[in-house]
């Protein structure tokens, strides 16, 4: 799903090649849309190659496939790492300074959910997966970016190739004898686990972006100018009230009479109807929606929504809102958090969702539907109606 009219991975790309690594090697399952998607990245100023991991069995795994391509220091991130220059640049500066591994730590109160780094004067020396309340070495995790040479093959050859978290194994071998360099980070970096976790993202994103600054029409007094990015051939309708910091892509039509509260991302080709109200969203490209309310809320692309949609955000007691998640309910830690509709689902009027609900692919909800459990791809959901007439006596 893209978001300001790219895709996640392509925004990390362009800040990979800002912090001047231009050679990419992306790592894709057999039926991956991401080459048709990426290319060869040469509108990026970067070479970008793919090699295929045919079985998702773990990240060492999968830097495993890219082995004969790599001939000199590289650097191992996740996809959703838009924000990646700064670190790269201070793995780069490691690197030249002798270190053969560099590991990337941010602190965290829940040091047992993790795997924690154990330092010496030197460095790294260990990272202790899960260690026990009280025992952990430290309060650093690992983030999950690593600095590497080539030689790390031939320590992942000497690990056990069974094990999905190898990767570990692998890492402690290195750094056994030659610690590794530290990047600390100061808190937690953005991740993208779960659904709910694009909304700081997209709101990061906007705002690191180049655009417009305008201040609120409000007139109320300490209010500051957001951002507010706006796409060729977009129409607004008249009395709309638009609240930044936001992404509105091209072809995009508003309705008149909407109120858009930032941050929130619009993609080519949405259309609002009057009176449609739209607050922290990410909506994909060419969904139609006539009227309602869609707050805190993830729309893919192709969607029809007919009027008097409403997303509740919120719970009665202000609660954590809690999601299914293959089957058992996670807590997404979020107050307000809507609704999540997949690409090219069918709505028709009058349909509510209850906080933290997933509508799949391809669904058709019934009008006039509540919708209080998770909607499976391909799926129709609807109330059923009981129409009773009477005549009155003579």
């Amino acid at each position: 799903m893209p978001i300001m009219g790219k895709p996640l991975i392509w925004w990390t790309i362009n800040s990979l090649v800002k912090a001047g690594i231009k050679d990419i090697i992306i790592v894709i399952s057999p039926d991956s849309s991401i080459e048709k998607e990426i290319g060869r990245g040469k509108n990026m100023s970067a070479n970008v190659s793919y090699v295929i991991q045919e079985k998702p069995v773990g990240t060492g795994n999968a830097i495993l496939q890219a082995k004969d391509k790599i001939n000199r220091s590289f650097i191992v991130l996740h996809p959703y790492r838009y924000y990646i220059e700064g670190i790269a640049k201070k793995i780069i500066k490691e690197k030249k300074l002798g270190r053969k591994t560099v590991l990337v730590g941010s602190p965290t109160s829940r040091p047992q959910d993790f795997g924690i780094f154990r330092f010496s004067k030197g460095g790294i020396v260990e990272i202790i997966e899960n260690p026990i309340i009280g025992k952990e070495p430290s309060n650093y995790r690992s983030v999950g970016i690593y600095g590497f040479e080539p030689e790390f093959f031939s320590f992942y050859n000497k690990t056990d190739q069974a094990k999905e978290d190898n990767l570990i194994d692998t890492i402690n071998l290195l750094i056994k004898n030659d610690p590794a360099g530290f990047i600390k980070l100061n808190e937690d970096p953005l991740t993208l686990k779960y659904p709910w976790n694009v909304f700081p993202i997209f709101k990061g994103m906007i705002e690191m972006a180049s655009g417009k600054i305008v201040r609120p029409a409000t007139g109320k007094k300490n209010q500051t100018a957001r951002k507010v990015i706006v796409g060729k051939n977009v129409e607004i309708g008249m009395n709309t009230v638009i609240n930044g910091p936001c992404y509105i892509g091209d072809n995009v039509t508003i309705g008149a009479n909407n109120v858009l509260r930032g941050p929130f991302d619009l993609e080519s080709g949405v259309t609002t109807g009057a009176f449609t109200e739209i607050k922290n969203c990410l909506i994909g490209r060419d969904t139609h929606i006539h009227s309602g309310y869609f707050g805190d809320s993830i729309i893919g692309e192709n969607c029809r929504i007919g009027a008097g949609f409403t997303s509740a955000n919120r719970r009665i007691n202000r609660d954590n809102i809690f999601s299914s998640v293959k089957g058992e309910m996670t807590d997404t830690k979020l107050t307000s958090f809507g609704c999540v509709i997949g690409n090219g689902s069918r709505l028709g009027i009058n349909v509510s969702t209850m906080p933290g609900v997933f509508i799949g692919r391809n669904a058709i909800i019934g009008p006039g539907t509540i919708v209080k459990e998770n909607v499976e791809d391909n799926t129709t959901y609807y109330s059923e109606f009981k129409i009773i007439k009477k005549k009155k006596n003579a």
